[in-house]
């Protein structure tokens, strides 16, 4: 993966993730790694001493991570302070200083793993999410993540494709409906017409939900059109039948690219015209950035 020319210099400032669900998922972090305190630095850190620390970036990248590291370290200590010089979102270059902790120094012992283990994940699925980003520049076609997420983490790591210039998809299985290969399978063995099936379950639907279609070859398009689709998925189509495809739908409905959605595929995917890729590499597949934090 490139992490240096080919981020883009620009800053995406997303919404921050509500703090309660910041809070939980750290919490259980830290119950996970000193379930009963850190007998280390319990045993070899006076209770009054005091540290500041410095979290500084090994490699460039976007960063994302400001709201765990302020938990990671709050919740080992009330007493410990932390400020940001880059905000989520914000690139860097190696040897940036990205936040700075004081406090007691057994808290920022206790809080420096969980903190790092996930400002390093997220802020690997930024930058990767950016790289993905630049590929499609030019194009009308939107990055997005998926539902291969690291289980518990996805409010975290839809965050981070945010900060790195991305769009999130449905968060979950009750957001919207996509009717899978699987699905389609289960219609078509009732031996109904592919888009009167759809039609009927789209008719039962609230006007507020979305209603998504995938497909995996050309002559299903027409059927997804007739059940109502309002997202045609073009499920592993090569770059000719997915320009043919979004030829064949004519904006009737927005198109989405999926699979074998790489760094090195993305742009001639995006050239095809798609409105959407969706990308489940950005989070399954995506290696922490080195970060690392010092004791001053």
């Amino acid at each position: 993966m490139t992490t240096s020319t080919a981020l883009p210099r620009q800053s995406y400032v997303p919404a921050p993730v509500p703090q309660d669900a910041v809070d939980r998922i750290v919490a259980a972090a830290l119950a996970e790694d000193a379930p009963w305190g850190d007998i280390t630095s319990e045993l070899l850190v006076p209770v009054e001493a005091r540290a500041s620390a410095v979290l500084t970036a090994r490699e460039p990248g976007i960063f994302c991570g400001t709201q765990v590291i302020e938990a990671a370290f709050r919740l080992a200590s009330a007493q410990t302070s932390v400020q940001f010089p880059v905000r989520d979102g914000e690139s860097f270059e190696a040897g940036t200083v990205l936040a700075e902790i004081s406090g007691p120094a057994r808290a920022v012992l206790t809080g420096e793993r969980v903190a790092l283990n996930l400002a390093q994940r997220l802020s690997g699925i930024a930058t990767l999410t950016a790289a993905f980003v630049a590929q499609a520049a030019g194009t009308s076609a939107r990055i997005t993540d998926t539902r291969k997420t690291t289980p518990g983490l996805r409010i975290l790591e839809r965050h981070a494709v945010r900060c790195g210039g991305g769009h999130n998809h449905r968060f979950s299985l009750s957001d919207a409906v996509m009717a899978k290969d699987n699905h389609l399978a289960l219609l078509a063995a009732g031996n109904m017409d592919l888009g009167q099936a759809l039609a009927a379950a789209k008719a039962g639907l609230p006007h507020t939900v979305h209603f998504e279609v995938e497909v995996d070859r050309l002559d299903q398009i027409e059927a997804a059109l007739a059940g109502g689709a309002d997202t045609v998925l073009l499920d592993n189509f090569s770059p000719a039948d997915l320009r043919r495809g979004v030829e064949l739908i004519g904006g009737r409905a927005l198109t989405e690219a999926s699979g074998n959605v790489r760094l090195e595929t993305v742009a001639e995917i995006a050239a095809t015209g798609v409105d959407l890729i969706s990308a489940g590499a950005l989070t399954h597949s995506v290696r922490a950035l080195d970060l690392g934090l010092d004791l001053r």
